[in-house]
Formats: C-alpha cells, sequence, structure tokens
C-alpha cells in the first residue's frame, strides 16, 4: 500500500476552514493567564499595608446535635513607619475571623514615636499578666524578638531591637503589652520640651571657614 505523500500549501493562499478550526487549537494562540504563587494573592485587593495573623484560636460549644465551632484571630497592620492597629475578630470560619480583625485592626491605628531603624530609648509595656521589655539596639543587630512582640515591631517599622516578653505567654497580652510600650516612647525634643529646656543648635561648619 502505498503511502500519501504530503500536500504542499503556499503560505500566501488564505487558510481553509478546516484548517483554521485546527490552527486556533496551538498553544502559541491561545491567551495564557499569568500564574499566581499565593492563593490569597487572587482575592486580596491591593495594599500597602502590613498584615500578618498573630494568633488564630478554637472554641467548641456543645450543643443537643453535637459540637459546635468557632474561630477568633488576633491581627496586626500596620505600614512600617510608625503607625501600628490591633484587631480581634469571630466568626465561624478562620477566613471571616481574618477579614474581621484585619478591618478591626485598620480603624484602630496609632503612630507611635520610633527612629530609622530602632527605638529612641529603652521601655516597658504591660498589659494585663503580660511584660515587655524593648531596648534600643545598633545598626544590622535585627529583630531580636518572638511572638506577637515581633509581629507588632515589624507593623511599626523597627529594624533593629533586643527584646524580651517576661510575663503571661497569652498573645493577646502580650500584644498589648508591646503596643504599651511602644506608646511610652519620646524623641529627645519632647523630653526636652517636658523640661522646658531647649535643644542646642548644631555647629555650622561655615562658622568654621571664616
Amino acid at each position: 500500500m502505498s503511502a500519501v505523500p504530503p500536500v504542499e500549501t503556499d503560505p500566501s493562499l488564505p487558510l481553509e476552514a478546516g484548517s483554521e478550526k485546527a490552527f486556533s487549537k496551538t498553544s502559541e494562540f491561545i491567551p495564557k493567564s499569568e500564574p499566581t504563587n499565593n492563593r490569597r494573592e487572587r482575592t486580596r485587593t491591593p495594599s500597602d499595608m502590613f498584615e500578618k495573623v498573630v494568633f488564630v484560636n478554637r472554641c467548641a460549644k456543645v450543643v443537643k446535635g453535637g459540637r459546635r465551632f468557632s474561630f477568633s484571630a488576633l491581627l496586626v497592620v500596620g505600614d512600617k513607619k510608625g503607625k501600628v492597629g490591633v484587631g480581634f475578630g469571630k466568626a465561624r470560619e478562620v477566613a471571616e475571623a481574618i477579614r474581621k480583625g484585619t478591618e478591626n485592626a485598620k480603624k484602630n491605628l496609632y503612630s507611635y514615636n520610633i527612629g530609622p531603624s530602632t527605638l529612641p530609648h529603652e521601655v516597658n509595656g504591660a498589659f494585663g499578666g503580660g511584660r515587655v521589655l524593648l531596648r534600643p539596639a545598633s545598626l544590622g543587630t535585627g529583630l531580636i524578638a518572638g511572638g506577637g512582640v515581633r509581629s507588632v515591631l515589624e507593623a511599626a517599622g523597627v529594624k533593629d531591637v533586643l527584646a524580651k516578653s517576661m510575663g503571661s505567654s497569652n498573645a493577646a497580652n502580650v500584644v498589648k503589652a508591646t503596643v504599651d510600650a511602644l506608646s511610652k516612647l519620646r524623641t529627645r525634643t519632647q523630653i526636652l520640651e517636658l523640661r522646658g529646656k531647649k535643644r542646642a543648635p548644631k555647629a555650622v561648619a561655615a562658622e568654621v571657614a571664616s
């Protein structure tokens, strides 16, 4: 049985109906969507705010038909420029609890006095049974902190700090104790104004030249 010779087609001639249908199946002409590695990026609206889930708790309520589960989420939101907010949300599902906590945190944003990379001075914070100590560190030290303390400091934009949690390990108390410590920070100018003093002006290089 003889083989059928291939039919040569002129590229200048228009394509037939049958060949156009087959040609459209090639991958070159099928539009491709850009792949996304994170599932949350597909639905999350773009935002310049830093969001972090600190703790998610599950609670079970025993009823006649069985057990009903509910979730609570503790979140920290900040702009990494000294503004931080803490929120708490409750719902029957984790995603909804996180959404409520994020909205609550964005409503409670406050600005705090932090330096360009570290804190202006040592400070202690307390809330309930939580006790937190924050100490300034030299450039390049990094965030030496963990748990809720680290989340709050990251959201505030602190890059170099030494932190220690000395009280309760409850996530909510530790986070609020850290926020309490940030609220006690004062700049050099603010402290001098409270003492009724003025900051000495810096020496001008032009005076030395003259």
